[in-house]
């Protein structure tokens, strides 16, 4: 089962400018590899991430199969309000996964 890691500031005074920082466990497969039999091992891959900040898209990612396992992510962003961020995490095979955090902009 993948598990997500979010780091965002609890509280945070109006105009300050936070670090947002996410890391999603996944074992990434890129494509190109093959096994000892020689059989194409198919590509698994996290493709795009998502953030919003109270139901407006503030951060996207696409990834690519050059993206490490675990993929980590740091942007920032302004706070300008108390809300909450969800992040989503969209890959291969029908992977989806999310996590969510809330702040309090003073």
């Amino acid at each position: 089962m993948p598990a997500a890691l979010v780091n965002v500031p609890a509280k945070a005074k109006r105009g300050a400018v936070i670090e947002i920082k996410t890391l999603m466990s996944h074992v990434m497969e890129p494509g190109y590899r093959h096994t000892a039999a020689g059989e194409a091992i198919p590509r698994d891959i996290i493709t795009s991430f998502t953030c919003r900040f109270n139901g407006t898209e503030i951060f996207r990612a696409d990834l690519f199969p050059a993206i490490a396992a675990n993929p980590f992510l740091s942007f920032f962003t302004t706070a300008r309000e108390s809300g909450r961020f969800e992040f989503e995490w969209i890959g291969d095979n029908g992977f989806v996964a999310s996590a969510s955090a809330t702040i309090t902009v003073e």
